[in-house]
């Protein structure tokens, strides 16, 4: 039951802060697969008047071929966005479009990062602009152009500039982390010697919702990131878990067992306040999470015997049942066009991601690893981030929806699992 109840294993002060940077905090990503289709484009060295903590370009180049759609070509040159460009050159190596850009310091120390997309066939540009960044922000600045051109070159938008927030464990100490989308910049907002569960993110990205066993008991805490201010929104009798925002950000949907079973509640985020049961049932209720419309909260239930998803209306109603392919499906994520369902479902013993398609009715399993868990979908749908185990380490993997693209980050944090894949950055 412990994937069931969202309780996870027993990963013993407390330290809650902004962001708290923790020691050699490395993080290691590894690729495998292609997408479909492969548009092959070359990145050059973004030219620079000064000495670079960071090499955006090199930013650039990673995020578009992790993410499968890019065959990228590095013509091993600086080239400014304003320099001329030989396309002749560049078509014969097989490219397609071309990027150039630059890096320059202002007056204030912040950085003017620029770029310019071209298509070396027609030999004209495309796009481009320019970036006002901090010295720290570098890093973001190159995920916002890597953003940019994939969004103009595919019409999806991007979701290199995003962030995912993890449970990491080292000896007795948990962690909640905060990081890039490929694992870099790794920022730790709450330390502690207990447990810390299903984190979630608020929809405009500025809090976390997650339960901390720092009182004995689960207690569902709302994370401030900018500030540290963390308020204990459910510590109710009983188990507090499984908080799950509502689109507009004003409510948590959360798991109670204020009447001895577990049941969903809806709260208010901000404090608490104005508990309401939404389930009733004699049975065990939990993990709930909204419809992208926030119409509709899908949830995990034994009401019929086994753990399946069942959903219902968020103003009340009947529960129907979704999943029937397995005797066992639990922790369901909707995918931001509310088309899709990913899920865990237990097959042979093991447990693996699947997907169903809620309009058409089909399940499938999109992962073969068999020990999977907390599957969370892209904010463009794109992808699902999962945690997994591989020679008894637990690390989180990245697959594409159609299965072709893999991503396994790893870290020297030790065992890191809970992953929950943030909003866009507005």
């Amino acid at each position: 039951m412990r994937r069931f109840l969202r309780l996870g294993p027993v990963f013993a002060g407390l330290v809650a802060g902004a962001l708290v940077l923790p020691a050699a905090a490395q993080m290691r990503i590894d690729v495998s697969g292609v997408g479909a289709t492969q548009l092959p484009i070359a990145i050059a060295g973004f030219a620079t008047d000064s000495r670079l903590p960071l090499d955006v370009a090199a930013v650039v180049r990673g995020d578009l071929a992790r993410s499968g759609a890019f065959r990228v070509i590095d013509p091993a040159q600086t080239v400014s966005d304003t320099a001329p460009v030989d396309f002749a050159g560049l078509r014969s190596r097989g490219a397609e479009t071309f990027v150039a850009g630059s890096v320059a310091k202002l007056a204030d120390g912040r950085y003017d990062v620029r770029y310019r997309l071209y298509d070396a066939v027609k030999q004209t540009p495309i796009a481009g602009e320019s970036v006002v960044a901090p010295e720290a922000d570098l890093r973001l600045a190159g995920h916002r152009i890597a953003d940019a051109i994939f969004e103009k070159l595919t019409g999806e938008k991007g979701v290199f500039s995003t962030r995912i927030a993890f449970v990491s464990k080292q000896g007795t100490r948990f962690r909640l982390n905060v990081a890039d989308w490929d694992g870099e910049n790794v920022q730790s907002p709450l330390v502690s010697p207990e447990p810390i569960i299903s984190p979630s993110w608020s929809p405009d990205g500025g809090r976390l919702a997650y339960v901390s066993f720092e009182q004995k008991k689960p207690v569902v805490y709302v994370h401030t990131l900018a500030t540290g201010q963390r308020v204990a929104v459910a510590n109710f009798k009983g188990s507090n878990s499984a908080p799950a925002w509502s689109p507009d950000g004003r409510t948590l949907a959360v798991a109670l067992t204020l009447n001895g079973l577990s049941q969903i509640y809806l709260i208010n985020a901000a404090d608490g306040a104005n508990a309401r049961r939404l389930t009733t049932s004699n049975a065990i209720d939990t993990e709930p999470v909204f419809s992208p419309d926030g119409r509709t909260l899908f949830f995990t239930s034994d009401r019929g015997g086994s753990p399946q998803i069942y959903r219902m209306p968020v103003n009340g109603g009947d529960a129907t049942r979704v999943t029937f392919g397995s005797s066992y499906n639990v922790s369901p994520r909707v995918s931001p066009d509310g088309r899709s369902l990913a899920f865990l479902t237990r097959r042979d013993g093991r447990f693996f991601v699947g997907m169903k398609d809620l309009a058409g009715g089909n399940e499938s399993v999109l992962t073969d690893g068999g020990q999977e868990e907390s599957p969370s979908f892209s904010p463009n749908g794109r992808w699902i981030m999962y945690a997994t185990q591989q020679g008894g380490r637990d690390s989180l993997m990245a697959i594409s929806v159609d299965g072709r693209v893999r991503q396994r980050l790893s870290s020297s944090l030790g065992d890191i699992r809970e992953p929950s894949w943030g909003p866009f950055l507005r």
